[in-house]
């Protein structure tokens, strides 16, 4: 797994050493970023449920001004901040170890917190939304759960900002959910991007 392109281009990540994490694709986080293109340069960018930190590393080298990782695995953690300190931007970067629905409602209440540009989520496919044909309480309860991870991103976005998250196609990802509205979707293969924006208030 290498940087696609940037400043860091060709740089080499770490992979995992232990089964359950799915890395985003090279294909993906291509088509990702041409779209993203525009709002990288100087973006505060936030990478949830971030496991090898690719997404995040990858805004960094394309000119994000820093990028916060957030996953609950240690080993998650470990491997991050090794990649960080691989591709030399350390001093850009804040890794957080912890449940990401929980850190991002924490953030809200520090002092001094600086919203996000742009919020990447890549959460296990097992978590995201129901699968469109097996409707039931289990399904009812991922969606609750994809709800929740969106509305606490929303509470973190900047005006203007953008929230991107990648789920199975198989899922059926909610149109709004919070301060949050479905904009735009782009699949590749089994995977399908949602981007999200904050909703626009209507005023007489």
């Amino acid at each position: 797994m290498r940087v696609i392109a940037g400043s860091l281009k060709g740089r080499r990540l770490e992979g995992p050493e232990w089964e359950g994490l799915r890395p985003t694709s090279d294909r993906l986080r291509e088509t990702l970023f041409a779209i993203l293109a525009p709002r990288v340069p100087g973006a505060r960018v936030l990478d949830g449920y971030a496991g090898t930190g690719a997404l995040g590393i990858e805004a960094v080298s394309r000119g994000a001004r820093s990028a916060a990782f957030i996953d609950d695995d240690p080993r998650a953690a470990r491997l991050i901040a090794r990649n960080v300190a691989r591709c030399g931007i350390a001093e850009r970067c804040v890794i957080i170890r912890g449940a990401v629905v929980r850190a991002l409602e924490s953030m809200r209440g520090e002092p001094g917190f600086e919203p996000f540009d742009i919020v990447l989520l890549d959460p296990p496919y097992a978590l995201a939304g129901p699968a469109v044909r097996r409707p039931g309480p289990r399904a009812a309860k991922r969606r609750g759960h994809l709800d929740d991870i969106l509305r606490a991103a929303g509470g973190v976005l900047a005006p203007g900002g953008l929230v991107v998250l990648e789920h199975a196609r198989r899922v059926a990802p909610p149109e709004a959910a919070g301060a949050l509205v479905r904009v735009r979707t782009v699949a590749s293969g089994d995977s399908v991007l949602s981007f999200y924006e904050p909703r626009v208030s209507s005023r007489s």
